[in-house]
């Protein structure tokens, strides 16, 4: 199997969606899409971040189109739900059918290559990072070319790369979320240097600079650390 890697950059009002993640730094979001003839599609797509941040996405996600890269909207059935909704993170499930006119990256791909894609997206900030899976990728200089040319104002392409596919199951089958307060203090005490050896800084300075009790700031830390343990040993034994 060969994966073609790509990302897709838009400037701030290029795209209501991605102007909703230029918004939240902290935001990402991942994505699995099948498309096999070009005319159907489906996407279960998570969001992780601040619950201001997921609220604005999940409204413009429900209200997305077919996402065209190009100036043609989509034509077409869709079908939209809202799966699952938790302490930062939610799931959005899309189905596109009779799809027609408009130039998505997987209508895009089932141009060119062989049926039975499977795409990988991630989204943060101002990008759109593409990993598609493909059985043989003699055609991909062709695909290349018809998204670049594909491009509306605001949108450039980026090669990522063309390669033997590797890391699918891990990405697919193992994720992990920190809800967001605890996100924040552990980013915060990393920056700081408080997992330096030996600790550049101290519980005490951490709650200073959140501006929060010392105790709150030990509790969310130790929460954040024992999820990442978990995760690793789930991983690894």
């Amino acid at each position: 199997m060969r994966e073609f890697v790509f990302s897709i950059h838009f400037e701030s009002g290029a795209d209501r969606v991605m102007d909703a993640f230029m918004q939240a730094p902290r935001a990402r979001s991942e994505a699995f899409l099948c498309s096999l003839d070009g005319e159907q599609a489906w996407r279960l797509e998570r969001v992780v971040g601040p619950s201001a941040a997921l609220e604005r996405i999940e409204d413009r996600l429900l209200a997305a189109g077919g996402e065209s890269i190009s100036g043609r909207a989509c034509d077409g059935e869709r079908y939209v739900d809202l799966l699952d909704v938790g302490p930062g993170h939610r799931v959005v499930y899309t189905y596109l059918s009779d799809i027609t006119r408009c130039e998505t990256v997987p209508r895009l791909a089932t141009r060119y290559l062989p049926g039975g894609v499977l795409f990988r997206l991630v989204r943060q900030e101002s990008e759109q990072r593409w990993q598609l899976l493909m059985r043989d990728d003699e055609k991909v200089g062709l695909l290349y070319d018809a998204l670049s040319a594909a491009l509306r104002d605001g949108l450039t392409f980026e090669f990522g790369h063309l390669d033997a596919a590797s890391g699918w199951a891990a990405d697919m089958l193992s994720s992990l979320t920190i809800p967001p307060d605890q996100d924040e203090v552990l980013a915060t005490a990393a920056e700081m240097g408080y997992y330096e050896t030996p600790s550049e800084t101290t519980l005490d300075a951490v709650a200073d600079r959140l501006d929060l009790p010392r105790s709150t700031v030990s509790y969310r830390l130790r929460r954040a650390e024992a999820q990442l343990v978990e995760y690793y040993l789930s991983e690894t034994l």
